[in-house]
């Protein structure tokens, strides 16, 4: 008991009272910093979703990036606040943060060699989830791999090419990235036509059935407009070649596009317009004739000596 009250005596009670003052102001306005940051966060998410509902994102896929967006910048920023909160306590109450820091710092770089391909993928996802590059149910190509975007996290992102072929791309890999469906898409065709036509005709009748196609009531909702004919883009071998396009929403330009060309083939077929298609005649040797001209004089020999 003398032992207990010599302890007690022995303390100074100034200090401690001052030091335990000091740890809970630190420790206050560490929480209320904290309840700052939730705060600027929930006006940041709001923000966001604002942004996105201008621009006509669907509010399913808006929630999910801007959650992921928030929820990534709160983690890495309590855990700054909160680190930042330790070593004040700690030197507060009479540690050297300096040994601790320098420790911190060496086992720091040796994680930052191991794991440098780690936070180079992390920090790439993180800036494709912002920049709103790609998002789930996007057709993109990514490193010359096209496919369905079925999944995008901040490590990895997954495409589903049209074979059912599952391809996993780490972010930090990603060097060119081509998002098909990104507000509208497009469907570029090429049409050609016999040199005997009249391209001026034939512009008419694809822009009659594009016309036709935008008042369809199952194909029409999907067009952003009636397709454009830009006209004569190239004298090609065996035909004229005439370039349109048909802008769409978000992937439903493959869907319009094969409706759009199936129409324009019985168009042309109604109103007798040829596609032609490459033509080749064989000769053996420069005294030869063509085989065809041969085989038709043996089957017309053959039909006198019938005769």
């Amino acid at each position: 008991m003398d032992t207990i009250m010599h302890y007690f005596k022995s303390v100074d009670w100034d200090i401690l009272i001052v030091s335990g003052f000091r740890v809970l102001i630190i420790l206050l306005g560490g929480w209320l910093i904290m309840k700052v940051i939730q705060r600027l966060l929930s006006r940041l998410e709001q923000r966001l979703h604002e942004k996105d509902a201008q621009a006509g994102e669907p509010p399913t896929e808006s929630a999910k990036r801007v959650e992921t967006i928030v929820r990534l910048i709160r983690q890495a920023t309590f855990i700054v606040l909160w680190l930042t909160v330790l070593l004040v306590l700690l030197k507060e109450l009479g540690f050297e943060v300096g040994p601790i820091l320098a420790s911190a710092g060496i086992v720091g770089v040796a994680v930052g060699f191991g794991a440098q391909n780690l936070v180079r993928d992390i920090i790439s996802g993180f800036f494709i989830i912002l920049e709103n590059q790609i998002r789930v149910g996007d057709v993109a190509i990514i490193n010359g791999t096209g496919g369905l975007v079925e999944n995008i996290k901040f490590r990895t992102t997954v495409l589903r090419d049209l074979g059912g072929v599952v391809h996993v791309f780490p972010n930090g890999t990603i060097t060119t990235l081509s998002n098909m469906t990104n507000e509208w898409s497009a469907y570029v065709f090429d049409i050609g036509v016999a040199y005997k036509e009249n391209t001026d005709a034939v512009i008419a009748v694809m822009t009659e059935v594009g016309e036709a196609l935008s008042n369809d009531a199952v194909f029409g909702p999907f067009m952003l407009g009636a397709p454009e004919i830009f006209g004569v883009d190239k004298l090609d071998n065996s035909a004229v070649v005439i370039k349109g396009r048909i802008r769409t929403k978000p992937i439903r330009q493959w869907q319009v596009g094969r409706e759009y060309l199936r129409r324009v083939k019985q168009a042309f077929d109604e109103r007798g317009i040829e596609i032609p298609f490459p033509h080749q005649t064989l000769y053996f040797g420069e005294a030869s004739r063509p085989i065809e001209v041969e085989l038709l004089e043996k089957l017309r020999g053959g039909k006198g000596e019938d005769v």
